[in-house]
């Protein structure tokens, strides 16, 4: 099974292969199911995964009073927001201070890059601390799969998948891609649209969508007809099936769908302001989607894991790696302002894990899961605030100490779903809540 990108073809084939056994008591589960509690300011998520986990030190969590080795070389800016510096490296977003969170006490107990990241994402640890691991259908879903799940839930019927990630799946090279983005236990009907693209190209086009020039609408309507025809008799047997195989003919067909991935509808003056770069680009289409009504969106900044500095850390921040994140970061919150979609959309930015407070011998940071930051921004997350506070070095949590799966119960919060009351299957087939963590009412 390809968990990096979905064709056609393959969409079509996962759909039906998921509507057996556990996975079929999913999807009646997640169709039959009331929503619950009131509705929250957000209606869509923008996630930022940097992979290879970005130095919280040199970023967001300063500490220009520790030793020389602790504090490295970069110096704290004042942003707009009294009292709240961050590094001088991210010029672009000190003057945004007010409209995003900072969470600095945020840990967890796995170091390696694929579980960290499954922490991250999923909000629960892998049953294994290693890298060298892939997908399968028992993994617990991450909070992209399952708001697209709660999406489905609720009635979304869009042509457009209401979980989409860009440019690349979160992966450790791309041989071992990280467990959870996908649907997990909850089937391959919930696994999402991968672009598999880089958007900043000059041929940019996204697979698996659209019609050969030599396929009117009327050919691909005749041949839809005809394939019910021969599935009558299956489909009866697995409705899930035709659902699926509407909506991938929906997305191949669909004008709106090749509006929205369309990024040269987009004046040039945007474009440039995210930068022409993927993670500019992904930023930007990332805006788009939202804009065309999907749930949630991951944007991943770097194949593979570009921000694992071992070596030569402050260099590799300064010269590769910062200044295309902030400039598209900023340039994203800019933009929902501008069009009145901030307030709509929860922004998060985050890592696999932090990295060591001491600077080894080869001027790099190593893997640090015991303390790190975050930033929350947009869909009713109240800015202008550091949550949480690290010690002297950025060690440990001083107070308020976070869980990714905290994270997770204030992102289901905000969209207005009781993280605790909502239940799915889990891969041993016993009802599981969205997040076993506390939403962070600070925060909100």
């Amino acid at each position: 099974m390809s968990h990096t990108s979905i064709t056609r073809r393959s969409f079509l084939h996962a759909s039906a292969t998921a509507a057996a056994g556990t996975l079929w008591a999913n999807w009646l589960r997640a169709e039959s199911a009331p929503a619950t509690g009131p509705r929250g300011k957000a209606k869509s998520v923008i996630l930022i995964f940097n992979c290879g986990a970005p130095s919280h030190i040199d970023l967001w969590d300063m500490k220009p009073k520790a030793a020389e080795n602790v504090r490295g070389p970069f110096k704290p800016i004042a942003t707009n927001v009294p009292g709240i510096q961050i590094s001088e490296l991210m010029p672009s977003l000190a003057p945004l201070a007010d409209r995003y969170a900072i969470v600095r006490s945020v840990h967890h107990r796995q170091t390696q890059h694929n579980t960290g990241m499954y922490w991250s994402i999923v909000g629960k640890p892998y049953p294994i601390d290693s890298t060298l691991i892939n997908p399968s259908r028992r993994d617990y879903p991450s909070f992209g799969t399952l708001v697209g799940w709660l999406a489905r839930r609720d009635g979304y019927s869009g042509p457009l998948p209401p979980y989409v990630i860009t440019p690349a799946p979160h992966c450790d090279s791309t041989v071992y891609i990280t467990p959870g983005q996908f649907g997990g236990c909850l089937g391959a009907q919930y696994d999402p649209f991968v672009l598999n693209a880089d958007p900043n190209a000059k041929d940019f086009q996204v697979p698996a969508i659209g019609l050969p020039p030599d396929t009117p609408p009327t050919r691909v309507s005749e041949r839809r007809s005809l394939l019910k025809q021969i599935d009558e008799s299956a489909v009866a047997a697995m409705p899930a099936f035709d659902t699926a195989r509407d909506k991938a003919f929906s997305m191949v067909a669909s004008p709106e769908v090749r509006a929205a991935f369309d990024l040269s509808r987009e004046p040039a003056r945007i474009r440039d302001r995210y930068g022409r770069h993927s993670w500019g680009q992904s930023h930007l289409l990332a805006r788009r989607l939202v804009e065309a009504g999907v749930r949630f969106v991951s944007t991943v900044n770097g194949q593979s894991i570009v921000w694992d500095t071992h070596e030569n850390n402050a260099q590799r921040l300064k010269d590769r790696l910062v200044p295309p994140m902030e400039r598209a970061f900023s340039a994203l919150l800019l933009d929902l302002e501008e069009r009145g979609l901030l307030e709509s959309t929860l922004v998060v930015w985050m890592g696999d894990f932090g990295r060591t407070p001491i600077i080894n011998n080869k001027g790099g940071r190593d893997h640090w899961p015991q303390c790190y930051s975050m930033v929350l921004a947009g869909g009713g997350i109240r800015g202008g605030q550091v949550y949480g506070e690290s010690d002297a070095s950025g060690a440990v949590p001083k107070n308020h100490p976070v869980t990714p799966a905290d994270i997770h119960a204030t992102v289901f919060t905000a969209l207005g779903y009781d993280p605790h009351a909502i239940t799915y299957l889990s891969p041993e087939g016993r009802p599981f809540p969205l997040s076993e963590g506390q939403a962070i009412r600070g925060l909100l």
